[in-house]
């Protein structure tokens, strides 16, 4: 859990933040426990007056009831932020699917499959012909293929379409 927890910290500051704060209130509460039973063990009876004694205790174990509050809160920030990553990989796991059905559907070659991958991420013809080290031309072509096998007007019309197929699920 501790090691979890660690590793969990060096990724979120807001979690790391509030860690921090959690040692921070211990510690305090630590102190201010220690000094009660200290009190209470050694003082005479002259040193332990009853409302001193009972305002540190009350400080003391609401401090200690803070430290608890805040362990659980980032516990729940922590469980949180993993079923935010869990929903996040799961989205992309779709987007994907959905991505290489209609490829089938369409039945894009290897390369138009790349180059409407290159397409739907935003970049251009020229940017695209370099990354696969072939001419513009070829791209040029790829794409008036890609465009006419899904049925879509161009680079927008085709983004558009994969944006209202995942707004629709």
């Amino acid at each position: 859990m501790i090691r979890a927890l660690v590793t969990r910290l060096g990724s979120d500051r807001r979690a790391a933040t509030l860690a921090a704060i959690i040692i921070l209130q211990a510690l305090c509460a630590a102190y201010f426990l220690s000094d009660v039973v200290i009190d209470l063990l050694t003082g005479t009876e002259e040193s332990r007056e009853p409302v001193q004694m009972a305002l540190e205790t009350i400080a003391s174990l609401a401090m200690c009831a803070g430290v608890t509050a805040l362990w659980l809160q980032l516990k729940r920030l922590l469980a949180e932020l993993d079923a935010l990553d869990r929903g996040i990989r799961m989205a992309r796991g779709e987007v994907a699917q959905l991505v290489d059905s209609h490829f089938d559907r369409w039945t894009l070659t290897k390369s138009e499959r790349d180059v409407a991958l290159l397409l739907l991420k935003g970049l251009d013809n020229k940017a695209i012909a370099e990354m696969r080290g072939t001419a513009p031309g070829t791209v040029r072509a790829q794409t008036a293929a890609i465009y006419s096998k899904a049925g879509v007007e161009g680079r927008a019309d085709l983004f558009c379409h994969f944006m209202e197929e995942l707004m629709a699920e």
